[in-house]
C-alpha cells in the first residue's frame, strides 16, 4: 500500500463517509464506492468489495458502542431486537432475490432506478426531519412554560423524541431518566440476538455452498430456495410472538399495539422488498431500512441503531464471499476497515453530544437526508459516465440470462 495523496484525500472521504453514513443508519456506501472508484482508481469489483468491507466495519463499532445506549423515552435498549428480527431474516432474502435480478437488468435501467429511487427517499425523508424539528419545537416551548410553573421543571427534558402524536409530558420522561442506567448484560436481548446470529450463520453458508456450484444447477437452486423457510421460519416466529402480545415494537411508546396478521405479513413483505431494491440497485440493506423505520414512526436513535444492526449482518454475509472470491487487496481493506471504524464511533459520540446540546434528535434525520443526497450524486453520476461509455463503444446494453451472464467490467 503506497502513501500518498490519494490515501490523504480517500481517507478523509471515508472518514466523512462513515461518520454520516452510520450516524443516518445507512451506512455509506454511497460515498465509498465512488471514492474507491474515482480516488483510490480500484475497479468496480474492488471497489463494490471494500466499500463492503467499510460498512461492515463502521456497522460493527456502531452496534457495540449501541449495546450499551438506551431508548430515548422509554425503558428498553436503543436497538429494537424484535423489529430487528422482524425484518432482517426477509431483509437478506429480499437481497439474494435482488442479486439475481441485477444480474439480469441493464445497468442503464440500474442507474435510472437508483437516481428515481435515492431522490425519493432523500425527498421523504427531508420532510420527516421537517415534521420531526417542529415536534420538538411544539414539546421544548412546553417544557419551558412548564419550568415556569413549577421550580422544580427542567428545560432539558425537552431533548427527548416526541414518539407519539401526543407530547410526552415531564413526569414521564424523568421516570425513564432514572431507569436508563443498566448493565451490558441486561441492554442485550440475548435470545433475539441469538436468532439473529443463527440465520446469519445459515445464509451465510448456504451463499458460501452456492460459490461452489454450478450457475443454474440442480444444487445452486436448493440452496437458493433453503433460505426461504429461514427466512420466512425466524421472521412469522417473531411474528406470531408479536401477534399473540408476547413482544412489542416500540413504535407507539408506552401503548401497547395490538397486531393484525395482515399488518405483519404487509410488514414482513416490506423487508423483502427492501432487501431486493437493495440487492437490484447494489446498495446496503440501511439504504432502505432506515427510511423505513422512520416510516414506521420509530425515534431517529432508535430507527438508527436497529437499521445499523440489521446492516451489520447483511454487509457481512457479501465480505465473507467477496474475501473467499478474493476479491479485494487484504491491507486496502484493512486500512479503510479502521478508517470507518475510527469514524462511526466520532460520529456516534457527536452525535450524541450535538443531540444533548440542541435537545433535537431529528439531526439524525437531516444527516440521513445529506448523506442519501450525496449518494444519489456520486452514484448517479459514475452510473451515467458509464452509460455514456458504453454507448461510444456501442457495447451491448440489454438484458442479460442468468444463467449465460458474464461478471460487467
Amino acid at each position: 500500500m503506497k502513501f500518498g495523496w490519494r490515501i490523504i484525500v480517500g481517507t478523509i472521504v471515508g472518514f466523512l463517509g462513515s461518520a454520516f453514513g452510520t450516524v443516518g443508519g445507512v451506512g455509506g456506501g454511497g460515498i465509498f464506492v465512488p471514492m474507491l472508484t474515482l480516488i483510490m482508481g480500484f475497479d468496480a469489483k474492488s471497489a463494490t468489495a471494500i466499500s463492503k468491507c467499510m460498512i461492515t466495519g463502521g456497522a460493527t463499532a456502531t452496534v457495540f458502542y449501541n449495546l450499551r445506549q438506551r431508548h430515548p423515552t422509554l425503558d428498553l435498549p436503543v436497538i429494537d431486537y424484535d423489529l430487528a428480527l422482524l425484518f432482517q431474516p426477509m431483509l437478506m432474502l429480499g437481497i439474494s432475490i435482488g442479486v439475481a435480478f441485477n444480474v439480469i437488468f441493464p445497468e442503464w435501467m440500474l442507474t435510472i432506478l437508483l437516481i428515481i429511487f435515492f431522490v425519493g427517499i432523500s425527498v421523504n425523508a427531508f420532510f420527516k426531519g421537517v415534521d420531526t424539528w417542529k415536534k420538538e419545537t411544539i414539546m421544548m416551548k412546553e417544557a419551558k412554560m412548564q419550568s415556569q410553573i413549577n421550580d422544580n421543571g427542567r428545560t432539558e427534558d425537552a431533548a427527548h423524541y416526541v414518539q407519539t402524536e401526543d407530547l410526552v409530558n415531564d413526569s414521564q420522561t424523568t421516570t425513564n431518566e432514572s431507569k436508563t442506567k443498566v448493565s451490558l448484560i441486561e441492554n442485550i436481548r440475548w435470545k433475539e440476538l441469538g436468532l439473529l446470529f443463527a440465520v446469519w450463520f445459515i445464509i451465510l453458508a448456504l451463499e458460501i455452498g452456492k460459490k461452489y456450484t454450478t450457475t443454474c444447477s440442480t444444487v445452486y437452486w436448493v440452496l437458493n430456495l433453503l433460505q426461504v423457510p429461514v427466512a420466512v421460519g425466524t421472521s412469522s416466529y417473531e411474528a406470531v410472538r408479536l401477534y399473540k402480545g408476547k413482544r412489542i415494537i416500540t413504535t407507539k411508546g408506552d401503548e401497547q399495539t395490538h397486531w393484525k396478521k395482515v399488518q405483519l405479513i404487509m410488514l414482513c413483505a416490506c423487508g423483502t422488498v427492501a432487501g431486493t431494491i437493495a440487492g437490484l440497485l447494489g446498495l446496503g440493506g440501511g439504504f432502505i431500512l432506515g427510511p423505513l423505520l422512520l416510516g414506521l414512526g420509530l425515534p431517529p436513535q432508535v430507527s438508527s441503531a436497529t437499521s445499523t444492526l440489521a446492516m451489520a449482518f447483511s454487509a457481512s454475509v457479501a465480505v465473507v464471499e467477496y474475501y473467499l472470491l478474493k476479491r479485494f487487496p487484504v491491507p486496502y481493506a484493512l486500512y479503510f476497515v479502521a478508517v470507518a471504524t475510527a469514524a462511526a464511533l466520532v460520529g456516534q459520540h457527536l452525535v450524541k453530544k450535538v443531540i444533548a446540546i440542541l435537545g433535537r434528535a431529528s439531526v439524525i434525520i437531516f444527516i440521513l437526508t445529506f448523506t442519501l443526497s450525496i449518494s444519489v450524486v456520486l452514484l448517479g453520476g459514475v452510473g451515467v459516465a458509464k452509460m455514456i461509455r458504453r454507448i461510444e463503444n456501442k457495447e451491448y446494453m440489454g438484458f442479460e440470462k442468468l444463467c449465460t451472464y458474464s461478471v460487467r467490467k
